[in-house]
């Protein structure tokens, strides 16, 4: 039992970091986009001339107000060239040849989040290109380190230490922000506890590195893997929680935070509004109704019957109306616009409208996509009952679009293998607890496949990494070519691969592998590769680490029975 808690408790800090790590990289996304869109960053990089004062006040600002105690910006023009840095006076270097990450925002024009070692320190790197009149101009990069991570950490009763995975990067850090080593490993955070970086260090620091728990010297130690651009472990984050003080209720501090102010905002404008739409009822309609007519938001009037009335805003998006007549002439809910997707509103929930599920339940963020002609919208929903007595209900759609594109473009970049375009790690451990926890529930076959190529790193060596690339590129798109729909298809580390297969038993999947071997070993694209395969079917009762391990083990009898071959586990 007390093994069973100390498990759990490790699997939970690792979650804990996976979304504080998330949260960071969405917040530090989200303030390159509000730079990003300043009309003035537009100008200055037209003009080639940045001016620092209000950049200098901007990371200040940012210091003063926010968790950012270390911020730093660095503003590029479209070649890559840098035009200002927050942290030096020296610009006009252009950084093509030595940022990876940069080169591929420019190719692909689109937002990327990274960690990375740079000069100074271990980062977490937003970088946001710019456009003027859907012209690419420049890039704006953000640039963020791991502190305000292992302080909320600390609010959990967890220290941690962000310990850099290879020595060789102390060459690199020509200027250590916190001039904290072990053993040569940078630690990147300025609190990590004295005395546990002596305790790693008398241990052994690398048999930490990697995602299982220990019980050690009256603390559950475990570390989390971060990973840089192309999916590769850049550096560990281990924690250490003191027996002691496992609690059964562990709050995670950002997703609380940001969700009450976020409730507080939606209650607020509810409040507004409701007292606006009862004086409608009221006093004097035509001058409340003129200033309901000034809100930007959408404003619908509900009672039993459907909408009663409407804001002037409410014709910017249904515009091939004129007046809410012509409206129910064909549509009596705007709910006939809902689209049917999880994590948004539906026209019934749990049997009940979707209106009286959104005064039901206030203290919920609720957000709907909606399709009106050919463009699709997101909106976060509020509403409150006006006036029992006629039942009107007032509703508040807030337009969160940009958001919306932008966070879902953001989940998407955290989910997915930027060289590839499948599935990454973390995509694949969501996956995998979901997939056997559905197989035990209704006792379905579910079988996994791992596999890597054979003597990678001889490619990389002889042809260089550029080729290494291609490489994966392209057999990632044969392998996939050859899955079934349903195939859940990641890359988990440099050169291997793995592939959830749902409904699949461990002959079939030994079948399929078997397929891809030999398709792998005659395609011969790019140059000729072979791969290695491990492929074993759940076994009822075990949960995902289980199977993943069992998988593993099979890959490596694969390696060391000559490679090339399918060996089942």
């Amino acid at each position: 039992m007390e093994t069973s808690i100390q498990a759990k408790e490790a699997m939970s800090m690792h979650q804990k970091a996976e979304n504080l790590i998330l949260q960071k990289q969405k917040a530090t996304v989200a303030i390159a986009l509000s730079i990003a869109n300043d009309k003035k960053l537009i100008e200055n990089i037209e003009n080639k001339k940045i001016p620092s004062k209000y950049y200098e006040e901007l990371v200040k600002n940012l210091s003063e107000s926010t968790l950012y105690k270390n911020v730093w910006i660095q503003v590029l023009d479209k070649d890559a060239t840098s035009l200002y840095r927050s942290w030096s006076d020296k610009k006009g270097d252009n950084l093509l040849d030595i940022r990876e990450d940069l080169l591929e925002a420019i190719k692909s024009k689109k937002i990327t989040c990274s960690i990375s070692v740079g000069k100074f320190n271990l980062s977490i790197k937003a970088i946001v290109p710019v456009f003027k009149n859907e012209k690419f101009i420049g890039i704006i990069e953000v640039i963020s380190h791991f502190n305000s991570i292992s302080k909320n950490l600390k609010k959990s009763k967890t220290d941690s230490i962000v310990v850099v995975a290879k020595k060789e990067y102390k060459k690199q850090l020509t200027n250590p922000f916190t001039k904290l080593f072990i053993d040569d490993y940078y630690v990147a955070n300025f609190d990590a506890p004295k005395e546990l970086m002596k305790y790693l260090e008398d241990n052994g620091i690398e048999n930490y590195f990697n995602d299982d728990y220990k019980i050690e010297n009256g603390y559950i130690i475990t570390s989390h893997e971060l990973l840089d651009i192309k999916n590769a472990p850049i550096a560990y984050l281990i924690m250490f929680k003191k027996i002691s003080n496992i609690s059964s209720v562990d709050l995670d501090f950002y997703v609380y935070k940001w969700f009450t102010i976020g409730i507080i905002i939606l209650m607020s404008i509810a409040i507004i509004i409701i007292a606006v739409m009862f004086y409608i009822y009221t006093r004097d309609k035509d001058y409340y109704k003129d200033i309901i007519d000034t809100s930007k938001n959408m404003i619908i009037v509900h009672d039993k019957n459907g909408m009663k009335q409407v804001n002037r805003t409410f014709f910017k998006y249904f515009s091939m109306y004129s007046s809410l007549e012509e409206f129910k002439k064909e549509h009596n809910y705007i709910c006939d616009f809902f689209i049917d997707e999880d994590g948004y509103l539906q026209k019934n929930i749990d049997g009940i409208e979707w209106v009286k599920a959104v005064v039901q339940n206030s203290e919920q963020h609720h957000k709907v996509k909606l399709k009106i002609g050919d463009k699709e919208y997101y909106f976060s929903v509020s509403a409150s009952i006006v006036s029992q007595e006629s039942n009107h209900i007032a509703i508040i759609m807030s337009n969160i679009s940009e958001q919306e594109k932008y966070k879902n473009e953001l989940e998407h970049l955290s989910i997915t293998d930027s060289l590839t375009g499948i599935g990454n790690r973390r995509y694949f451990q969501q996956k995998i607890e979901e997939e056997t926890l559905r197989a035990k529930r209704y006792v379905n076959p579910l079988s996994l496949i791992i596999f890597d190529v054979d003597h990678f790193k001889k490619v990389n060596d002889k042809y260089g990494h550029n080729v290494g690339d291609e490489v994966l590129k392209e057999y990632t798109k044969l392998v996939a070519s050859m899955l079934r729909t349903n195939d859940i298809f990641c890359r988990i580390g440099g050169e291997e691969f793995i592939i959830i297969l749902p409904h699949a038993t461990k002959d079939d999947a030994k079948s399929i592998a078997e397929k891809l071997r030999v398709k792998i070993q005659e395609s011969k694209k790019i140059i000729p590769i072979t791969m290695s395969f491990g492929v074993v079917e759940y076994i009822k009762g075990e949960d995902s680490e289980a199977i993943f391990k069992r998988a593993d083990q099979a890959l490596y009898k694969a390696k060391d029975s000559g490679r090339n071959i399918v060996v089942t586990g």
